[in-house]
């Protein structure tokens, strides 16, 4: 049968008449919401009743668009450095106490926050009680065949501490970090600043080999290493200078062998510092050995744009971004709780930016932000949580962190929402003509900052961050349904719903 121009007409039009209709008759989608409010009225809570997406519903604030159709990065996870200080103060613990926030952060269920990425210091760090490395000799010592490499000191708080946090969640993926080789291999002999002597580029090499070897050994998977914290910064304690010329030698010539004849298949990251220097891992990703070896590059935010991870991207697709450091501070008994601009920079920001992740530095500290080292340590490196023996304090990164990784799980992707300064499209109705709608192009969209996944179970996670003081809702837009919210100034949202 050919069917005529009008005959096609009509069935379009009884085409959208049943759309409508079926919109119309089936339950409207259900929006779970988890609110922290500036005011601490909630923080990361579970909100009574559910908002609904409604097939005519007319949006009331800044339209925030959700397409699955677009698809960026996959996400690996979001979490803290688990330092040995905080490993440490863990130990300290009774038992069930441990047990207790342990599971409160590591743990899915409930109110439990689901941490699936942490960051292991290679050795010490500066929010270390003291350094050390896995191979500490007497001046004037040297062990080019590690005959005494041994874990030492994270067997008695790192490994425990992550073993029992690996019976909550086995899947956890850990980054391991060095900030300094071991003082004899250094051109200083010192733990402080100075560069790895050239002599001691193979067993440094063999040396980052042993510990994912030996971590394996313990039932710890290293899924990623960089070779070095922070390579342009020899102010902390411990801490190892890296020249970009120098550190492609290592790659190119030491590293790469050596993790290819142990067949690791741990991945490697390169640079480890901050967003003002992209030139540096994209020097070494000219090198076309490192670009076959390494994975991605990883970035810290005490200095640059987070915008040099899109520029990472646009310059080597082919290549992951990380985020492997943040610190994140507010005053101790704050009676506001500063999420918003926080959630928008370390969550929105930097996954718009192309991470696969977010941690922060660090998962725990004591109330007057201990242990670190005494000469190069970090006197205000505060952690998510404040533990004060069995006492436990909650603060403001453990509930950034949370607004992502409870929902957000890994093997979730990135997918497509109106980003503010995108082009826009709304619809307005006649001035003249009641009922008839007009086009209109919105050229910069003053949408609040937000971000969007699909996760593996089926589920749309949006992430917004409320950073006006005047605004007090906003719509989402999902398959030409609308839903309207409400989140108060400074506050922070994360809504989920099923993606079908």
């Amino acid at each position: 049968m050919k069917l005529d121009r009008s005959m096609i007409s009509a069935l379009i039009c009884l085409a959208a008449s049943l759309n409508v209709g079926l919109a119309q008759n089936r339950e409207p989608a259900q929006i779970e919401s988890w609110i922290t409010s500036r005011d601490r009225s909630a923080l990361f809570a579970k909100q009574a009743s559910p908002a609904a997406f409604q097939a005519n519903a007319h949006a009331r604030g800044p339209v925030i668009v959700v397409d699955p159709g677009q698809q960026m990065q996959s996400v690996d996870g979001f979490g803290f450095a688990l330092t040995g200080g905080s490993a440490e103060l863990l130990s300290k613990m009774s038992p069930q106490a441990r047990a207790d926030v342990l599971r409160r952060t590591f743990a899915t269920d409930g109110d439990h926050i689901g941490v699936s990425y942490l960051r292991l210091t290679i050795g010490a760090s500066d929010l270390n009680s003291f350094v050390f490395s896995y191979d500490d000799l007497a001046p004037g010592e040297t062990d080019f065949e590690l005959k005494k490499f041994d874990l030492g000191q994270d067997r008695k708080d790192v490994i425990p501490v992550l073993k029992e946090i690996l019976a909550i969640a086995p899947g956890i993926k850990i980054l391991g970090s060095p900030w300094s080789a071991p003082a004899w291999m250094k051109t200083n002999n010192n733990v402080r600043g100075g560069a790895l002597a050239e002599r001691c580029y193979a067993v440094y090499a063999q040396y980052l080999v042993r510990y994912v070897e030996e971590m394996r050994k313990e039932g710890i998977a290293i899924d990623a290493i960089t070779i070095q914290n922070e390579p342009l910064n020899s102010k902390n304690t411990p801490s190892m200078q890296w020249q970009v010329s120098q550190q492609l030698v290592f790659l190119r010539d030491h590293l790469y062998p050596a993790f290819t004849k142990a067949g690791l298949k741990t991945k490697v990251i390169l640079f480890d510092h901050n967003c003002d220097r992209p030139d540096y891992p994209l020097a070494l990703l000219s090198d076309p050995v490192i670009s076959r070896f390494a994975d991605g590059s990883g970035f810290h935010h005490y200095g640059g744009d987070l915008a040099a991870m899109s520029l990472m991207h646009l310059a080597r697709p082919d290549k992951n971004v990380y985020f492997t450091e943040q610190m994140i501070i507010e005053k101790p008994g704050s009676p506001t709780i500063d999420i918003a601009a926080t959630v928008k920079r370390m969550l929105i920001d930097t996954t718009r930016n192309w991470s696969r992740n977010v941690i922060l530095w660090n998962l725990a500290a004591d109330p007057e932000n201990k242990p670190h080292t005494d000469n190069g340590g970090c006197p205000m490196c505060q952690g998510g949580v404040t533990l004060d023996k069995d006492a436990v304090t909650i603060n403001l990164a453990y509930y950034t962190i949370a607004h992502a990784s409870k929902f957000v799980r890994p093997g979730s992707v990135r997918i497509g929402s109106t980003g503010a300064g995108d082009r826009a499209v709304g619809l307005t109705e006649d001035e003249e003509r009641p009922g008839v709608k007009r086009v209109v192009v919105i050229e910069s969209a003053q949408v609040l900052p937000n971000v969007a996944f699909r996760t593996p179970d089926g589920k749309i996670v949006l992430v917004v961050a409320n950073d006006t003081q005047s605004v007090n809702g906003f719509a989402i837009q999902y398959r030409g349904e609308v839903a309207n919210l409400r989140l108060s100034p400074g506050g922070v949202g994360t809504y989920i719903w099923a993606a079908e």
